[in-house]
């Protein structure tokens, strides 16, 4: 029964922890790695009118939850307007309105946008469209030029496609080429593809988007086509027939209309212009969580000062080097002087570096350990014969640190960031094993304590691994569930396979 309810324990942290990261990756976008940036574009919309008197309103498509991109933020440029956002069917749309325009106006609209796949739920199906009604010789010509895609085609996607490309062909046939404009932009390309679409009463519409590139002044908005195969809108290339969009394609609006609408007002204008920007994947994801309205972000580390995140950023590591010490004690075997000994002292080594720490523990522990058997001598208690190892190896710290400063070696200076009580117990920790065991049951511990110490501080410096704790903190969910299904570990450690190697049979 123990051992179930601790199973049910660690698969119930695992499953949290697990779960927490997946949804801070897949949907809010936090990096995985350190440093990581996100690129986003910035899409900004000019637009420009002249007042004829009266009251005036404008109307500007807006995107609205673009596949393949999401809007991180938007801002509105409009002196003395008045402004509401409303969904007018496919599109969502700025209404600019004010009372007494004089003078030429202008206007602007600026997204921030990155990309985002995300799962979209299906539209409704429209439902087959009426067949238009063809004059002759448009409607021979059109049953004719259905039934000869129609044989060449699977399924509504792949129909869509052969028309397209028997309309844009270098030689069609006298049934296409009579729907066949010279000159045609690709507005009026989709306008006839959807018409012939009708014509086999497939719903089609007219996409409207920009394409973000690193740097565009006057980006032209480009015309495509989307089919709907009963189940979701495809797109289709107007000129190839081939399914989909471009690389990084902005769908801005829906419809054969315009993107800027007037009332009241002469010579409308609008122009698009995109640069793109590059931002810190973690301040995007911080952003993208308030607009998602998401509570995880309000408990992470990330609300605290920088002062207190860089403390938590040393503090979050302990977790993992305690597992180290369980790990290296109770499998391998390693003997140390207590638990969490190694682990400070691996945090020491992070100003000390790894050899110069080295050296100065062993040199303030080597001299320490001296004294303390010279205390000995003095038949000390227990409490005042601690606080004399502590004074002293305050004393020797010091010491330590004005002689290599003054040789100019400036790793001294670090011995003062040295857990000094730590440093204490293991002196004293050190001279009771030395004379109740024997000077080597003593070195050994040492050794082995900065053996630990040492492989603690070299993976608690992986800089992945400091962003993914502090990141993700959740993770020390997994690390506490590896930490107790250690603790339940009583089979052999590593070192006793050589200490029991006479044992093995021949």
């Amino acid at each position: 029964m123990k051992r179930l309810h601790l199973t049910l324990l660690v698969l119930g942290l695992l499953a949290t922890s697990l779960t927490l990261v997946v949804y801070k990756v897949n949907v809010l976008g936090f990096p995985l790695k350190p440093a990581q940036t996100v690129d986003n574009w910035v899409v900004e919309a000019r637009v420009a009118f002249e007042p004829s008197g009266g009251a005036l309103t404008a109307r500007l498509a807006l995107p609205d939850e673009p596949p393949g991109f999401g809007i991180l933020d938007e801002n509105f440029i409009s002196r003395g307007y008045g402004l509401t956002t409303t969904q007018q069917g496919e599109n969502r749309e700025a209404q600019w309105t004010t009372r007494t325009p004089s003078g030429r106006q202008v206007l602007y609209y600026r997204a921030t946008v990155y990309e985002l796949n995300r799962e979209r739920p299906a539209p409704p199906y429209p439902g087959p469209v009426s067949v238009p009604d063809y004059d002759e010789p448009y409607r021979s010509a059109a049953l004719a030029l259905l039934d000869s895609v129609r044989d060449r085609s699977a399924d509504i996607t792949s129909f869509a496609s052969v028309l397209v490309s028997d309309l844009n062909s270098p030689a069609p046939d006298e049934n296409a080429a009579l729907f066949i404009q010279r000159n045609a932009s690709d507005a009026d390309k989709v306008r006839t593809t959807i018409e012939l679409l009708a014509g086999a009463r497939i719903p089609a519409r007219m996409v409207h988007g920009i394409t973000l590139t690193d740097w565009a002044r006057q980006a032209a908005p480009l015309a495509w086509l989307e089919v709907h195969n009963t189940r979701e809108w495809v797109p289709i290339n107007p000129h190839t027939g081939t399914a989909g969009y471009p690389d990084n394609f902005l769908v801005w609006w829906y419809g054969d209309r315009e993107p800027l609408l007037v009332d009241r007002a002469g010579s409308p204008e609008i122009s698009f212009a995109v640069t793109r920007n590059i931002h810190d994947a973690i301040d995007v994801a911080e952003q993208r969580a308030q607009l998602m309205d998401s509570r995880v972000v309000d408990f992470s580390l990330f609300g605290l000062p920088v002062q207190t995140q860089n403390m938590y950023r040393v503090l979050l590591m302990v977790p993992v080097g305690a597992l180290i010490i369980v790990l290296l004690r109770n499998v391998v075997g390693i003997q140390t002087f207590g638990t969490f000994m190694p682990v400070l002292i691996a945090l020491s080594f992070r100003e000390t570096q790894l050899l110069g720490g080295i050296i100065l523990f062993t040199l303030i522990v080597s001299l320490g350990l001296a004294i303390r058997f010279y205390l000995e001598h003095l038949k000390l208690l227990l409490v005042p014969r601690l606080a004399s190892v502590v004074i002293v190896v305050i004393m020797l710290m010091a010491g330590i640190s004005i002689l290599s400063h003054n040789l100019g070696i400036e790793q001294g200076l670090s011995l003062a960031l040295f857990p000094m009580v730590i440093l204490a117990m293991t002196i004293e920790r050190m001279s009771l094993v030395w004379e109740e065991h024997s000077p080597a049951d003593a070195i050994k511990q040492g050794l082995g304590s900065l053996a630990v110490a040492a492989v603690s501080y070299l993976i608690m410096i992986n800089r992945q691994l400091e962003h993914l704790i502090f990141v993700f903190p959740e993770l020390l969910l997994i690390v506490l569930a590896l930490t107790l299904l250690l603790g339940r570990y009583t089979g052999y450690r590593l070192t006793e396979l050589l200490r029991f190697r006479a044992l093995k049979a021949p």
